[in-house]
């Protein structure tokens, strides 16, 4: 297994409750409320409503130190006393998505919250998914994008979304295998 380099890797942010995003070994936290406040601002600048449901869901998103699926949120969400219809809330996750608020992980079927909502148009991450613990790291990784770019205007294909998802073990992981 190949290990990335810190010039390789140009970003990372681990999924535990809040975006990290390491590089050089530093590591910066944003808190919940700036979290939402800045979805409320991408959402407001796109003319977009972030409902009271869209927001608890992405408020739960944030919050878990895992990936979540659908069936998770639904477990753990109440309106007006009673948990919202599956329906509600696959529309919730799909306006996430589409506002780039969120990113699925087609390997796990989960839901993880993403480090750069700014960047919808032109954000291409990969994902390393830890098998075993389930932990999730956001990276961006220069030399990757431009290969993926150029694969794209070869082949003359518009390229709009790229998703890449990586399994294996996470340090800590390794350490205990």
């Amino acid at each position: 297994m190949t290990k990335a380099s810190p010039t390789s890797v140009s970003a990372m942010a681990s999924h535990t409750g809040a975006c990290a995003t390491t590089v050089h070994g530093t590591d910066h936290q944003h808190d919940l409320a700036s979290s939402l406040q800045q979805a409320q601002a991408v959402c407001q600048q796109r003319g977009v409503r972030l409902t009271t449901l869209r927001l608890q869901v992405f408020e739960l998103i944030l919050k878990s130190a895992r990936p979540l699926g659908a069936y998770d949120l639904l477990s753990q969400m109440t309106v007006a006393g009673r948990a919202p219809a599956p329906p509600t809330v696959y529309r919730s996750l799909e306006f996430l998505l589409e506002q780039g608020l969120i990113h699925r992980l087609a390997s796990i079927n989960a839901f993880v919250a993403c480090c750069h909502p700014r960047d919808r148009h032109d954000h291409q991450t990969a994902f390393l998914i830890c098998e075993q613990c389930r932990q999730v790291s956001e990276a961006d990784s220069q030399p990757v994008r431009e290969a993926l770019h150029q694969l794209a205007e070869t082949a003359h294909f518009a390229l709009k979304h790229t998703v890449i998802e990586l399994s294996g073990l996470c340090h800590d992981c390794q350490q205990i295998a």
